[in-house]
């Protein structure tokens, strides 16, 4: 089974715990209300929301795909990171098994922060996984950093 590994950063003028509070710990009320032609609603399915818990988000019927559901791996609220797996739903497709997250928000000498996201992409057996498979999916990823980016600049006392 082949991996690709994507790595990507973002800087933002957000400190760096505000931006985790609202992207990683508050993303399943923020992310319907934000993009609501997307995204209908994020269920926690197991767990109280820490690792071992699964939640699924649940698209509306504009978006090209129903569903996905992703495993939290890890999450620590004083390094300010988070490891977690997308493990089920139509994104994934034929070709890919399985996605592994691992997003870490770092100070920036500005006040804002730097957010560096790798994301490993597991072939199913007998594909391999091109770039250019993956291109949508991280644009997507940045469609919805920026999106909560400008939430948190337009409303300077959320997630403070």
């Amino acid at each position: 089974m082949g991996v690709t590994e994507i790595n990507q950063e973002f800087a933002s003028p957000i400190a760096p715990g505000r931006l985790f509070n609202a992207l990683i710990l508050n993303s399943n009320t923020l992310l319907p209300k934000l993009l609501p032609q997307s995204i209908k609603s994020v269920e926690t399915l197991q767990g109280d929301g820490g690792a071992g818990s699964i939640e699924q988000v649940n698209f509306t019927e504009s978006s090209h795909f129903k569903y996905v559901k992703h495993r939290i791996n890890e999450l620590d609220k004083e390094k300010l990171t988070c490891k977690y797996s997308m493990i089920e739903g139509d994104m994934l497709g034929d070709k890919v098994e399985r996605i592994e997250y691992d997003i870490k928000f770092e100070s920036s000498d500005d006040g804002g922060c730097i957010c560096k996201m790798t994301s490993e992409y597991h072939a199913v057996e007998g594909h391999e996984i091109k770039e250019d498979d993956i291109r949508a999916g991280k644009e997507s990823a940045k469609g919805i950093y920026k999106v909560i980016e400008a939430y948190l600049l337009q409303n300077p006392h959320a997630f403070a």
